[in-house]
């Protein structure tokens, strides 16, 4: 924490601490808005994680979650110059997070939930959206779906494609997953164009499915479809992966509609190997830093948090989901082709582009 003001000497210290400060208390006492204009309230996200779903390692559990959610923290302030805190809880009882979360948010202007086990994360995200009144937004459901739906845009530009004639296989039906569906079903995607898959196959209404998953299959595949994913891909014009590795085959990947689009973000090995789908797909998008077109979050939580932040919203919604991602894939402007559907991340206008959509959506929500 670097200080706004001098503390240099004994008046500074009477002005910025006792007795001055008193004066801040009883304003807020007062008012409560004038905690987060004259508080470190206005620029503070918490980054919450239990660590039951680190990156791709599984459950390693809160202390390990410690220094990732610090190198989150890093890259907000680095692209954003928000000071985020982690926290990392040992209880993993949604209640118990729930009550955690909550106990601290006077402290701050937003809350990111980050790694955390589905189908947990959805009841936590839920519950605080619906009982604090400061935006949370978790990054494994809400970044993911912007930034795919943001490159997706400027891959079906590239394919003379139109979002309600698109076909999408969507491969894993987790908080990434339900999330990038939910979105795609905002943005003019049909139902019946969008199949999702699980470790079992398709998603879909004769199965005995629970919790998100049975929304997803009473919302998705309307025309009933069932089998393994790679029934699902056959003639499908967009694959999504983000799921586990090596799940599909270049043959897969010929037998969809031409001029395929696949974007397989599993990390660190993709769905479909990078060179075999680049053998039969129009455009080819991984998580990986070492390739083109690389989906990654980090495109999108700086933004998104500078927005909420700037714009002192007390909810995530999706109209500001729909504008992050249309000011993701704007930015790419005249760059644009098959090795380059996003931008980089340290391209200077893209967190200004997606704060000033974030903050447009707010005042129209």
């Amino acid at each position: 924490m670097t200080p706004r003001v001098r503390l240099e000497d004994a008046d500074d210290l009477a002005e910025h601490y006792t007795p001055g400060v008193a004066e801040v208390a009883k304003r807020v006492a007062e008012d409560p808005s004038v905690l987060a204009r004259e508080t470190v309230k206005a620029n503070s996200v918490a980054i919450v994680s239990d660590g039951s779903a680190l990156l791709g390692l599984g459950d390693q559990g809160p202390a390990a979650a410690l220094p990732v959610m610090e190198g989150k923290a890093a890259l907000l302030k680095r692209f954003a110059d928000v000071d985020a805190w982690p926290i990392c809880p040992v209880s993993r009882e949604p209640d118990d997070l729930v009550r955690t979360v909550k106990d601290l948010a006077t402290s701050f202007g937003a809350i990111n939930l980050e790694d955390i086990a589905a189908p947990r994360c959805f009841t936590v995200e839920r519950r605080l959206h619906d009982e604090l009144e400061v935006p949370v937004f978790h990054d494994d459901q809400h970044g993911t779906a912007v930034a795919v739906l943001g490159a997706l845009r400027n891959a079906l530009e590239l394919t003379d494609r139109e979002p309600a004639d698109t076909s999408v296989v969507i491969s894993g039906a987790g908080a990434a997953g339900a999330a990038i569906t939910r979105l795609l079903l905002s943005a003019d995607f049909r139902a019946e164009a969008i199949t999702v898959c699980d470790s079992e196959g398709i998603l879909h209404g004769g199965r005995d499915l629970t919790g998100e998953k049975h929304w997803l299959a009473e919302h998705t595949n309307r025309n009933g479809a069932k089998g393994s994913l790679q029934d699902a891909v056959r003639d499908a014009d967009v694959f999504i992966g983000v799921s586990a590795g090596g799940l599909l085959g270049g043959g897969d990947i010929k037998r969809m509609a031409e001029r395929a689009i696949v974007f397989a973000l599993a990390n660190p090995d993709p769905e479909v190997a990078p060179e075999a789908a680049g053998e039969h797909a129009e455009i080819v998008a991984t998580g990986r830093s070492d390739l083109p077109n690389q989906i990654n979050n980090v495109l999108v939580f700086p933004g998104m948090f500078r927005g909420l932040l700037d714009s002192a919203a007390t909810r995530v919604t999706t109209r500001m989901l729909l504008s992050a991602a249309h000011a993701l894939a704007d930015t790419v402007g005249d760059d644009l082709d098959r090795q380059h559907i996003v931008p980089s991340v340290f391209d200077e206008s893209l967190v200004p582009a997606i704060a000033e959509g974030i903050q447009r959506a707010a005042e129209d929500d």
